[in-house]
């Protein structure tokens, strides 16, 4: 059997994590910092909770950059409760707007009916699900498809339509989008000019989903009025998802509405354990936390802040420097690879291609049974699309990127 050190793990999540963290972890599971009681064992309302839980926080704030008008929340349900708590929480944010410019129940039910809308941009299967999870909850008569990627893909995804394409509803509740796919190795190269808020601050509600490319790069956080992301990829291990929500979302600016209201103007009444506003009301304690989650997030970051004086552009770097050299090995072999995605949307973090031949599937079963025997692991596509996905995450050094390069030339001569 291989041991730790033999294997890169190139999975697209649960990813790989760093030994070094994964061992300090395994004793806090024990004992935690000479209390006799593991970090799993201890209350999530202890002293020492509240501790984990504003360090990391605070280092997630200073990596990323994230401006004092944002609140920072630990939620459970992963990247799939999102797609739901985004619609509860940014159509309520929306009815809540409409009263406090005067709209009264009567005038809120014509606007619901008339003017309600979210918008999604669809490049891949994950913000797919979302836009199917918001038609199911609103009606799609409220969902507007903003712009869809198949259409311009042969039906297909792996590129993003211009955004001059972009049917924009007027004043919608939020737009949506994926920042990185996944599944389909698509990800935006940077913030949409379109979105992008005006001078005085106004513009549209941007909400994105970053499970897979966080901590990656630069995030202009201004820019949105919530981002989330699952731990599982670059933070962490599964079991928390991460929120950071615009304050102005959040009382006492924009109380949510009452529940009798939103009944009466038939729309969805969430969980509780979805709504920003309880879960930040609380510090992310309204219901039992994994500490152990945060606690292991927290120490990634604080290796990540160790590591790069210059916080996440120094882990860009090493993240572009990586993915070039994949795309580049793979690009000098176009009659071996075929990498799946246009070039002006390749995702960093999921590098998608095919092994081609005359049988595709033998040629990859041979690809992946090779790469296998040097420790490679991970590198099957995902069910929905087959192909060969490397998950190139942070926690690949530059060291197992050069030697998955090494086998991609390898493999490619035999």
């Amino acid at each position: 059997m291989p041991t730790r050190s033999e294997i890169t793990y190139f999975g697209a999540g649960p990813a790989a994590m760093p030994t070094d963290i994964l061992e300090k972890a395994a004793q806090a599971l024990v004992d935690y910092e000479g209390t006799g009681l593991g970090i799993a064992e201890h209350s999530h309302r202890s002293a020492l909770a509240a501790k984990i839980i504003e360090e990391t926080k605070a280092d997630l704030s200073t990596y990323l950059d994230i401006p004092d008008d944002y609140e920072i929340i630990f939620m459970q349900g992963g990247g799939s409760g999102e797609f739901s708590a985004t619609v509860y929480n940014l159509v309520g944010a929306w009815v809540t707007r409409k009263q406090q410019a005067g709209a009264d129940e009567e005038a809120l039910r014509k606007l619901v009916a008339e003017e309600l809308k979210v918008d999604y941009l669809v490049t891949g299967s994950w913000s797919l699900k979302a836009y199917q999870e918001a038609c199911r909850l609103l009606g799609s008569e409220h969902v507007n498809l903003a712009t869809d990627a198949r259409t311009i893909n042969e039906g297909k995804f792996g590129k993003i339509p211009g955004e001059s394409t972009w049917k924009l509803s007027k004043n919608p509740a939020m737009v949506y989008y994926c920042d990185n796919e996944t599944v389909d190795g698509v990800e935006f190269p940077k913030f949409p000019d379109v979105l992008a808020p005006a001078a005085d601050g106004s513009g549209p509600i941007v909400i994105a989903d970053m499970s897979s490319n966080i901590l990656s790069r630069k995030v202009p956080v201004k820019n949105y009025s919530a981002i989330f992301f699952g731990a599982q990829k670059n933070l962490g291990v599964t079991g928390i998802t991460v929120a950071v929500v615009k304050k102005t979302l959040l009382p006492p600016s924009c109380p949510q509405p009452a529940p009798a209201l939103l009944r009466q103007l038939g729309l969805p009444i969430g969980p509780i354990v979805l709504s920003y506003e309880t879960i930040a009301k609380n510090n992310s304690l309204y219901n039992t936390l994994s500490i152990f989650d945060v606690y292991v997030a927290g120490q990634v970051l604080k290796k990540l802040l160790a590591t790069y004086p210059d916080r996440v552009d120094g882990q860009q770097a090493v993240a572009d420097k990586k993915a070039a050299l994949i795309y580049g090995a793979l690009e000098k072999r176009p009659d071996v690879y075929r990498i799946v995605p246009d070039k002006t949307v390749r995702s960093r973090m999921n590098i998608c291609f095919r092994v081609t031949g005359d049988d595709t599937d033998a040629s990859e079963k041979s690809f992946l049974d090779a790469s296998k025997k040097l420790g490679l692991e991970g590198l099957k596509g995902h069910r929905s699309v087959g192909g060969i996905r490397v998950s190139n995450y942070n926690s690949i050094p530059l060291e197992g990127a050069e030697r998955l390069v090494k086998f991609l030339d390898e493999f490619g001569k035999a």
